[in-house]
C-alpha cells in the first residue's frame, strides 16, 4: 500500500526551511513528501543573507526542493497583509491545488485555514517524522531549535510532545 504522505505535494515557507536546516533536519521533508516546492519569494528570502546564512547552504544542497513561479502573481498581491514569501506560499498552493502548506507564522496560517488549505508547521513535520520512523525522538530536536533562538510557545511544544508520547 503506498504511503499517502509520500504522494503529497507540499509548498513550504522560509521559516520551516530555516528552522529545520539549523538543526540539520531539512531532509525530513524529503522523507515525508514526494514533491517539495517553494515559491521564488521564499527562495529569495532564504538566500538573501548570503551563502552562509542559516538555511542557505542547506537549500542550495537540496535539489529535491524545487523553486516554482506563480502563474498569476496578482493572487499573492491580494494577501497584502502577509510578507511576500507567505503570500506566495498560499498563492502557489492554491494554483497547484497542493495537498499541504508548511507555514509557522500565525497570520499566514489563519489565511490558509480561511482559504481551506491544509497546513502544518515545523513541529507538525517533526511529529509526522516521528510517526513515520524517520526520527526516534523529537524532544531533543525541539530543544535544539529553542537553543538556536527560535521561539516556540510552551503550550504548543507540550501538546506536540504529548502527541509524540514524549516529555520535554
Amino acid at each position: 500500500m503506498p504511503d499517502e504522505d509520500r504522494q503529497r505535494v507540499v509548498v513550504v515557507n522560509s521559516t520551516p526551511i530555516i528552522t529545520l536546516a539549523i538543526v540539520d533536519q531539512l531532509a525530513l521533508l524529503r522523507g515525508l513528501y514526494s514533491t517539495v516546492l517553494i515559491p521564488r519569494a521564499v527562495q529569495q528570502e532564504v538566500l538573501a543573507g548570503g551563502p552562509n546564512r542559516a538555511g542557505a547552504p542547506q537549500l542550495a544542497a537540496a535539489p529535491w526542493i524545487k523553486a516554482a513561479d506563480l502563474n498569476d502573481p496578482r493572487r499573492a498581491d491580494l494577501l497584502s497583509d502577509l510578507d511576500r514569501g507567505e503570500a506566495e506560499v498560499i498563492a502557489l498552493a492554491q494554483e497547484l491545488n497542493a495537498d499541504l502548506v508548511v507555514i509557522d507564522e500565525r497570520l499566514g496560517r489563519r489565511h490558509a485555514k480561511r482559504l481551506g488549505i491544509s497546513l502544518t508547521g515545523t513541529l507538525g513535520v517533526l511529529l509526522r517524522s516521528k510517526r513515520k520512523g524517520l526520527v526516534s525522538e523529537i524532544a531533543p530536536i525541539i530543544l535544539e531549535i529553542r537553543r538556536r533562538g527560535v521561539r516556540l510557545g510552551d503550550g504548543l511544544v507540550e501538546k506536540v510532545l504529548d502527541l509524540a508520547g514524549e516529555e520535554g
